[in-house]
C-alpha cells in the first residue's frame, strides 16, 4: 500500500470511492472547485491510499488554527480490515500535531454505524454536551 497527500488530481478517483462508500454523503461543497480549494487552504493535511488497482482509502482534514477538521474518511470495500483506516487517520493526525492543533472534530451521519464504531476504537468520543448548527449562505439552503 502507498499513502501520499492528496492532490486534486485524485478528485475523480474520490469522488468515485465517496459514491460508493455507505454513510458518506457527497455535497456541493464537494465539487472539484471545492475540493481544490479546500486542499490549497489545508496542504498536506488530507492523504490517499493506493493499491496497484489505484486509489482505495482517502481522509481529508483542515483546521481553523485552533481545531482541526477530519472527514471524508473512506476505504474500498476490497480494501478494509486491512489497517488502510488506521494508517490514514494517523498521517493525518499527525499532520495536524505538526501544525499545532491538538484537538480535532469529525462529524458522522447518525445511520453510519460502521463508522461510530470505527471512531469509537480510534479513541474518540462521543460528544451530547453540544449541538451543531449550520448556515449556508447564498440561494442554496441544502445544508
Amino acid at each position: 500500500m502507498h499513502y501520499r497527500t492528496m492532490t486534486i488530481n485524485d478528485y475523480d478517483a474520490a469522488i468515485a470511492l465517496w459514491s460508493e462508500s455507505e454513510g458518506v454523503r457527497i455535497r456541493d461543497a464537494d465539487s472539484r472547485q471545492g475540493i481544490e480549494k479546500y486542499l490549497l487552504r489545508n496542504p498536506g493535511l488530507s492523504f490517499v491510499a493506493e493499491a496497484e488497482e489505484g486509489l482505495v482509502g482517502t481522509i481529508m482534514a483542515g483546521h481553523d488554527g485552533k481545531r482541526g477538521y477530519v472527514q471524508h474518511l473512506s476505504v474500498a470495500d476490497s480494501h478494509r480490515r486491512l489497517g488502510i483506516a488506521t494508517r490514514l487517520v494517523s498521517l493525518c493526525l499527525e499532520a495536524l500535531k505538526n501544525e499545532g492543533i491538538q484537538k480535532s472534530h469529525l462529524m458522522i451521519l447518525p445511520e453510519n454505524e460502521a463508522a461510530q464504531t470505527f471512531w469509537a476504537s480510534q479513541g474518540w468520543a462521543y460528544r451530547s454536551d453540544i449541538l451543531l448548527y449550520s448556515f449556508v449562505n447564498g440561494d442554496n439552503h441544502n445544508v
